[in-house]
């Protein structure tokens, strides 16, 4: 018979903080950032899930990369801009600052959501970053968030000028089709597996009744794009 592994020992908020120098007066808001619904589900104590400080994450995070990118990139006209936060804010993104900080060891999950690899699941991972942004928000202030993500952006930020992180492949992958003569590529989503707070979406992307890609995500947005970038690369369009 098949053991699973043990749950890890998780970080506690108290640890969270201290790690990453955050000073937060009120350590019950970032516990409340680590709470997913499936821990709530098992733990009637754990009052609230981080679904709500996430809301408030997501439009926090809107204007603060907004704002940083403005200042940052002072001749970068409007569209770029917008490209830009495209790519700062996207899903994929936000998860990797969350690793960066291993965000994942101090999230608190249901028992089923850990062995099944929550702690590494992208959209996991940003929704919960989302939630501490929300929370260091409301604690400490846009100054703390600002402090605190200004570091991540900059890396970041270079990291997709240099490698063209903000060209949209769907587009890059229908040009190339047009450029062929061929019928404009159809997205088609195999299966969409998970919870349904948690699904995971396998799409395939479809050119004259041939599969040129395919793609995984947390949305089909995610999934199709991924399927894009599939695509360029076994056509040598992107490396």
């Amino acid at each position: 018979m098949r053991h699973r592994d043990p749950i890890p020992e998780i970080e506690t908020p108290q640890k969270l903080a201290k790690r990453l120098n955050l000073a937060f007066a009120d350590l019950l808001l970032l516990s409340r950032a680590l709470t997913h619904r499936s821990y709530l589900n098992e733990h009637p104590e754990a009052l609230e899930d981080n679904e709500r400080l996430e809301f408030l994450g997501d439009a926090v995070l809107d204007f603060i990369v907004g704002a940083w990118l403005y200042n940052r990139y002072p001749e970068m006209p409007e569209g770029d801009l917008t490209r830009m936060r495209s790519a700062l804010v996207y899903t994929e993104q936000l998860a990797e600052f969350a690793r960066k900080i291993k965000l994942g060891h101090a999230m608190r999950l249901g028992k089923g959501e850990s062995y099944g690899g929550g702690r590494e699941r992208s959209a996991l991972l940003c929704d919960t970053f989302e939630a501490v942004i929300g929370a260091l928000y409301l604690d400490s202030g846009i100054d703390a968030v600002i402090e605190f993500i200004s570091p991540l952006l900059n890396e970041s930020a270079e990291d997709i000028l240099i490698n063209h992180k903000t060209e949209d492949p769907k587009s890059s992958f229908q040009e190339w089709a047009q450029a062929q003569g061929y019928s404009t590529p159809q997205y088609v989503t195999k299966k969409a597996t998970g919870p349904d707070h948690s699904k995971t979406f396998d799409v395939d992307v479809i050119v004259n009744s041939k599969i040129y890609g395919n793609g995984c995500g947390p949305s089909k947005q995610a999934a199709t794009k991924a399927a894009a970038i599939d695509a360029l690369k076994k056509l040598s369009l992107l490396d």
